[in-house]
């Protein structure tokens, strides 16, 4: 992945994507591949919103089973399964204990009706990962961090886990290999008109505050939360505020679904990097769109909720890392108007303007490649190109080389020769699922360069070589770039001034950064940290 803003310049294309989350990065993944010329450009980092900012599930809502969207249900469950095949390295399995109580707002027969349902709807899904259930000893035994007082039993139910931010730089360099131009850190200014229908737009570099103009015959906002502020779309979507904590290990292979005492919110604790993930709140949001304050009164939420249940309580000394996100959801219905954002639908939706541009609104990571091919359905009828689409069931673009390889077999060689070469057996894991066939490039580097098996920081599985690869191939602009979504860093670690000059320097000749620009990113980077 290289970024060449000047390939966008003075250029005609069938589709221009703006916003590159994940939304953005399928549209312009599956038209690509449908031959159309694409463009997708991002103001931005690559899921650097809403994208990076999520619960890092694959899964389908198993608590939309209560507001009765089955639809909704059934299409990403088939989407789960379809994304744990086509690039087990970027979705894998993950198992989720559900604890029912005395006092639970859920009762045992009631879940079990549930998860049987959930089930049904994910038909043709692998036997193992149909739910089970545990009696109250079983139960505490499986989960023995959890308080046993007043627990009557549990089940377990499967759905999936990702990296969010690596899986749409995975798609966005997909849609690269399948000759679209893509570039972050790129700004539409001016949409271009004639006859009152979009047919180009007026871009800038951001880096180098240079301006040009294309044509476009299709525009396809996936723009995210700056929808709110956007004349043609604003009141047809609303934004809720989600934040999650990073805590220290709690779970090692299994995850946790709760239900907060004080609301009956759904919430998640679930093993990430080693660490534990937290989350997610779920409230109203009209604020900036520029900078999402991580609220204190929502922290306290998250750790009241967890703490319920957990033999060992958190405080917020014990809070390593938080981030926020907004979820954009189409305009509720006259009676989801006055309701709780949790019970607003997740479905998703596609409008189109009056001067003919395309807004995708609301929606999921899970489902998001559904709908982006509805997307690139009605930009090819718009273009007269009957073409269908190309994503269902393809295999990731950093599935290893040989599309007949046995996936584990070959993860597992990966695996050993990383740790013959020297990386650590965690760090080799992790290395394999972040990058896929990518690795056998970092193998290689570490072949040249022993030194580079070093881990960036110790308490975690990220290694200097995976930092550079990440540097010099992944689009990096700035150092948050690669420390919050290239690698989570900044969110996995309380770094500090010497640590974020450290690793800027260790990059800095890659990107070819003097001591000044170095010293930028690190104030850039302490500034987000302080949001």
């Amino acid at each position: 992945m290289n970024r060449n803003p000047s390939s966008l310049c003075h250029r005609s294309f069938d589709l221009l994507v703006c916003g590159g989350g994940i939304y953005g990065a399928w549209t312009a993944y599956d038209a690509a591949l449908r031959g159309l010329k694409v463009a997708l450009i991002d103001q931005g980092d690559w899921g650097g919103a809403t994208s990076s900012a999520s619960s890092k599930l694959v899964h389908g809502g198993l608590r939309y089973l209560e507001q009765f969207e089955f639809r909704l249900v059934r299409k990403t469950l088939a989407e789960r399964e379809m994304l744990i095949k086509a690039a087990p390295h970027q979705v894998w399995p993950l198992r989720f204990g559900v604890p029912v109580y005395a006092h639970s707002r859920v009762g045992l027969l009631r879940m079990k009706l549930g998860l049987m349902l959930y089930d049904l709807l994910a038909a043709g899904q692998a036997s193992s990962r149909r739910h089970r259930f545990f009696s109250r000893h079983r139960f505490a035994e499986r989960f023995p961090l959890l308080n046993a007082a007043a627990l009557k039993g549990g089940f377990t139910y499967a759905d999936a886990q990702t990296d969010d931010a690596r899986l749409v730089l995975e798609l966005v360099d997909g849609a690269i290999q399948a000759s679209a131009v893509c570039v972050n850190y790129c700004q539409l200014t001016r949409l271009i008109e004639e006859n009152g229908q979009v047919c180009g737009a007026e871009l800038v570099d951001m880096p180098t505050n240079q301006s040009c103009e294309i044509r476009a015959r299709q525009i396809v906002f996936a723009t995210g939360r700056w929808q709110a502020a956007d004349q043609q779309i604003k009141n047809d979507c609303r934004l809720t505020r989600g934040i999650h904590l990073i805590l220290p290990p709690l779970l090692k292979d299994e995850a946790l679904l709760l239900t907060a005492p004080s609301d009956g919110r759904v919430f998640f604790v679930i093993p990430w990097y080693g660490l534990t993930l937290l989350g997610t709140t779920d409230t109203a949001y009209h604020g900036a769109l520029d900078a999402i304050e991580i609220d204190r009164a929502e922290i306290a939420y998250l750790l009241d909720a967890a703490n319920t249940y957990l033999k060992k309580s958190w405080s917020q000394a014990d809070i390593i890392g938080a981030f926020a996100g907004l979820r954009v959801l189409k305009s509720p219905s006259a009676a989801e108007a006055a309701a709780a954002p949790s019970s607003i639908s997740r479905d998703w939706e596609l409008k189109t303007a009056g001067n003919g541009a395309h807004y995708s609104i609301g929606g999921k990571l899970t489902s998001a490649r559904q709908d982006a091919a509805q997307i690139v359905d009605r930009v090819c009828t718009m273009l007269n190109i009957p073409r269908p689409c190309a994503t269902q069931g393809r295999l990731f673009p950093w599935y290893p080389r040989e599309s007949s390889v046995d996936f584990p077999a070959w993860s597992q060689a990966m695996q050993e020769q990383a740790v013959q070469f020297g990386v650590d057996r965690e760090s080799a894991f992790w290395l394999i699922r972040r990058h896929g066939g990518n690795v056998a490039e970092i193998l290689r580097t570490i072949a040249h360069h022993p030194a580079l098996i070093e881990r960036i920081v110790p308490s975690l599985p990220f290694i200097t070589a995976d930092l550079l690869h990440c540097a010099a191939h992944e689009m990096v602009v700035h150092l948050d770039d690669a420390l919050r979504r290239r690698m989570p860093l900044l969110i996995l670690a309380k770094l500090t001034a010497t640590d974020l000059h450290r690793i800027a320097g260790s990059i800095s000749g890659v990107l070819h950064w003097d001591a000044a620009r170095c010293a930028q990113e690190v104030t850039r980077c302490q500034a987000w940290l302080e949001q």
